[in-house]
C-alpha cells in the first residue's frame, strides 16, 4: 500500500491558495495570473515527476492563464490523483504470443 504523503497535500492547498488569492483582487488579479501560471508549472513538475507530473504542469498552466478557472484546486485534484485514486506501480510482465492453428 502506497503511504500518504501529507507534506505535498499541504503545499498543493498553500498553492492552491495563492491561486484563488488572485482571483480576489479585481482589476490586477488577472495579470497576476500570467506571473503565477508559469511559477504553478514548475511547482507541480517539482511535486510530481514524472510523465503525470508533466501532464498536470501543462493543465495547471492553462487553468491559470484561462478567466474564472483559478477556483479550480489544481494541486489538490493531483494528491488525490496521485495517493487515493492511481493504482499501484505494476511490474513490468512479459507477454508470450502464442500462436493458434485452427
Amino acid at each position: 500500500m502506497r503511504t500518504l504523503n501529507y507534506n505535498l497535500l499541504f503545499k498543493g492547498l498553500f498553492f492552491d491558495a495563492i491561486g484563488m488569492l488572485t482571483m480576489a483582487i479585481p482589476v490586477v488579479g488577472p495579470f497576476l495570473d500570467l506571473a503565477w501560471a508559469p511559477v504553478a508549472a514548475k511547482q507541480m513538475t517539482k511535486m510530481y515527476p514524472g510523465r503525470n507530473g508533466k501532464f498536470a504542469s501543462i493543465l495547471v498552466f492553462i487553468e491559470e492563464l484561462l478567466p474564472f478557472t483559478d477556483i479550480i484546486p489544481s494541486f489538490t485534484l493531483m494528491w488525490i490523483y496521485t495517493y487515493l485514486l492511481s493504482s499501484e506501480p505494476k511490474r513490468n510482465l512479459k507477454t508470450i504470443p502464442i500462436k493458434v492453428n485452427r
